[in-house]
């Protein structure tokens, strides 16, 4: 089942002087297209500037496209009468926790969005433990989330996303302001999410390690979709990458330097295991 869906998605938006007048029209998005099937876990590159942020922001309809079209779930973006309805289907965790995070006690926290759905009572208590079970956080319930540390907090602002019940997550770089123990807290959770939950995730980031994992990677550029296939069809295109202003995982550009230097070794390495496994088998 279709997910998400793009077709010609643009856009545009005006800068201004100091005296407020329009000074150009910019394009953050050019004419992209996408394709996220149920229970897929799609990344999206890119660097500073790339339009990736702005692509997540469409998702969930918190831009809207101004030509093309996206379909959550068959929904169109651009209809009113729907919005509602997508960013119930389509949840959004932020870079920053605390932009996210609005009570003073984790449990509160969390179930502010089922409360605003009008979610009875009893369904909140409930959804509010499934939440903090599955992110992990269960015994930190009754804590001050201004307490926890970045990773704790991000897998609160997670869980408050889950209580709401989507079939999808977009996650807009919830790493990005993490230390890497942090980071792999994160990633841990979003992965279990996806692969024991069944939730569809988009992450966006710029860090290559956290899209190894994926189903699809794309990889924007100036507004556009430069370069998509799965990890292994897009990281083994190191010049491209490079390119473009982003690395690739450092295996996968060492099995690259052996290989211009002779190593008949494969090129699509992702991780350090299949590196390992790669080297013990040369002669």
């Amino acid at each position: 089942m279709e997910m998400i869906k793009s077709r010609g998605l643009v856009y545009e938006y005006h800068t201004h002087n100091d005296m407020g007048e329009i000074e150009e029209l910019n394009r953050a998005l050019n004419n992209v297209d996408i394709d996220v099937n149920k229970g897929d876990f799609v990344v999206i590159l890119g660097h500073n500037g790339s339009g990736k942020s702005t692509m997540a922001k469409h998702l969930n309809a918190l831009l809207l496209p101004t030509k093309g079209t996206l379909w959550v779930k068959g929904m169109d973006t651009k209809n009113s009468h729907d919005v509602w309805d997508i960013r119930q289907t389509a949840g959004m965790v932020f870079q920053n926790p605390d932009n996210q995070i609005i009570a003073t006690v984790v449990e509160e926290d969390v179930a502010f969005g089922p409360e605003n759905l009008g979610t009875p009572p009893n369904e909140i208590r409930e959804r509010v433990d499934e939440a903090l079970d599955i992110v992990g956080m269960n015994e930190y319930s009754t804590h001050s989330p201004n307490k926890l540390s970045g990773g704790q907090k991000q897998r609160i602002a997670i869980a408050g996303v889950l209580a709401m019940k989507p079939e999808c997550i977009i996650l807009d770089e919830p790493t990005a302001m993490l230390d890497p123990s942090g980071r792999k807290e994160v990633i841990e959770t979003i992965l279990r999410l996806n692969k024991e939950e069944n939730i569809t995730i988009i992450l966006i980031t710029h860090y290559m390690e956290e899209a190894i994992e994926a189903d699809k990677v794309y990889v924007m550029d100036q507004g556009q979709i430069a370069l998509q296939g799965k990890p292994e069809e897009v990281f083994t295109q190191v010049e491209e990458m490079k390119t473009l202003g982003l690395d690739v995982p450092q295996v996968t550009e060492l099995a690259y330097m052996l290989r211009k230097n002779g190593v008949e070794i494969k090129a699509n390495i992702l991780n350090v295991k299949e590196m390992v496994d790669a080297l013990c088998q040369l002669k």
